[in-house]
């Protein structure tokens, strides 16, 4: 059960608090200081592209993800989300750095107190759950399964908001595959014991959902996924020292491999994520949509000095640890990848994170036309890789800020995800219009456009697309001339040597593969 706090009474309590300065915070990956504090919604990557599972080429498919480098064996409490806070995916199909659509995500914790008879004493047990369940669970041995051998889990519910984010139309999506409103998080992979077959069980959260004035049910999955990421993250963060970028893509240096991450996934059919027809003055434009996810918390908390955490004893009414009331304040935000990690300097990433694309422009515009990366690459090269001198940089503009337009030899149009109205708006764009070019993740090309493939990255993105080695590529000129300039490193193949290990993507729903059991043993 969800404790209903008497938020007006929190809210005279605390009248005298204005956190929101201090509640900015940082997505992808811990860059920024503020989210060393708050994991539970840090923002660590996002995908959006058309779904290339068979026979659903007509979907788009958003995955959000949360809580960054999740040790496997990361126990008793594991990764639950905040129930505290909500969790948001949000669409433009208007191309005007604001909200059309938005999938928002609650979260709520539902305990139970497990004990045992331990000499005639009644005592609760520490572990988050006291025996097997799932798919091939072995029930011989413990008086605890299914449901009631788990004392902590979390449901959720999906609201799809038209409009602002806070004052637009809201319609709650409806569990088509149970019924209801509610959902449920698959709990995450505590080790082959508990869960004996892990993947089977995850498939179980995968449900189709129905919301008004979207004729076509989507799916939903919210549970824990092994990290797809790929990133030699150690040298790129020591002064980029990369020991050889000229090298092979895969020199084994992933340091991400042995991670999971907590996934947000929705599968929606393009017709609703691309909105209302455009006008006719917009009708030659490419159907255009960009996305980009946040996490929001309450304004307000005040500590409980003796907390009964999490409802566990309903006669105190659930006191726990502390209290949180107030507005909901963005703390969290995240398009592109590693624009807040390696684009926007230091002193603003709290900024960027607690900022919305429609201001953008205003905001932090020299972080791209002026960008300090290739910089800092020929530095720390000794010159061997060559700043373009090209400012404002119009290529980086159109990647990350306006949508890029791509062009063959006889300067035709061969790639368009331009939006109909050209702002310098940071969200991850896809072009809707563009089918997948495969269905088996092991023959799509991991380099997205720069590879040919103009169904990957920066065209949304895929969990294949090696997106650092992409866009180390494109901060040290490989499109520059596409914008009739030249590129100072003649193609130079950087990379940091970390690519998407395939193996363990899915060619289906949710995509991102089974998660690192916390024990192997079985």
């Amino acid at each position: 059960m969800k404790t209903t706090f008497q938020r007006a009474a929190l809210a005279t309590a605390v009248a005298g608090l204005c956190l929101s300065t201090a509640m900015v915070q940082a997505s992808s990956h811990r860059e920024a200081p503020f989210i060393t504090e708050k994991p539970k919604v840090d923002g660590t990557d996002f995908y959006m592209f058309r779904s290339y599972e068979t026979g659903r080429e007509d979907f788009v498919t958003l995955i959000a993800n949360y809580q960054p480098l999740q040790a496997a064996y990361g126990g008793p409490n594991y990764f639950d989300m905040d129930d505290d806070a909500i969790y948001e995916i949000h669409i433009d199909n208007t191309a005007d750095g604001v909200e059309d659509l938005t999938l928002q995500f609650d979260f709520t914790d539902v305990n139970q107190d497990i004990a045992l008879d331990v000499g005639g004493t009644t005592v609760s047990v520490p572990l988050k759950n006291a025996g097997e369940f799932g798919p091939g669970a072995d029930t011989s041995s413990t008086p605890f399964t299914g449901d009631d051998a788990i004392a902590t889990r979390q449901t959720y519910t999906l609201k799809v908001i038209q409009g602002d984010r806070r004052t637009g139309a809201v319609n709650t999506a409806t569990n088509v595959t149970q019924g209801g409103t509610t959902f449920r998080k698959a709990m995450d992979n505590i080790g082959n014991r508990s869960i004996p077959q892990y993947a089977d069980y995850a498939d179980q959260f995968i449900y189709e959902f129905s919301v008004a004035n979207c004729a076509t049910n989507g799916r939903v999955f919210v549970g824990q996924r092994q990290e797809a990421f790929s990133v030699n993250l150690g040298e790129v963060f020591d002064l980029v020292n990369i020991s050889n970028p000229g090298g092979a893509r895969d020199q084994g240096l992933n340091e991400l491999n042995d991670s999971n991450v907590t996934s947000i996934a929705v599968e929606m059919p393009i017709d609703c994520v691309n909105g209302p027809a455009r006008t006719s003055a917009d009708a030659g434009e490419e159907p255009v949509i960009g996305g980009w996810t946040t996490a929001s918390v309450r304004q307000a908390e005040i500590i409980n000095p003796e907390p009964t955490d999490k409802a566990f004893d309903a006669s105190t009414m659930g006191q726990k640890a502390s209290i949180k009331g107030g507005a909901f304040t963005q703390v969290s935000r995240l398009g592109m990848p590693l624009v807040n990690e390696v684009v926007i300097g230091l002193k603003d990433k709290d900024k960027f994170n607690h900022s919305e694309p429609v201001n953008d422009a205003v905001n932090f515009a020299p972080y791209v036309t002026n960008p300090t990366l290739p910089k800092l690459l020929s530095i720390v090269t000794g010159g061997a890789v060559a700043e373009p001198n090209v400012f404002p940089r119009v290529d980086i503009i159109a990647s990350f800020l306006t949508g890029l337009t791509l062009r063959d030899s006889n300067d035709t149009i061969i790639f368009s995800n331009k939006p109909v109205s050209n702002g310098l708006t940071e969200m991850l764009r896809l072009n809707t219009a563009v089918a997948p070019a495969n269905s088996d993740v092991a023959q799509q090309n991991d380099l997205g456009l720069l590879g040919g493939d103009l169904s990957g990255f920066p065209n949304g993105r895929r969990p294949v697309d090696d997106v650092v080695d992409i866009e180390l590529r494109v901060v040290i000129g490989a499109i520059l001339p596409q914008f009739g300039e030249n590129d100072p490193n003649g193609g130079f193949e950087i990379t940091d040597g970390a690519v998407v290990d395939r193996t363990i993507l899915l060619n289906r729903f949710p995509y991102l593969g089974t998660p690192i059991p916390g024990s192997p043993n079985q």
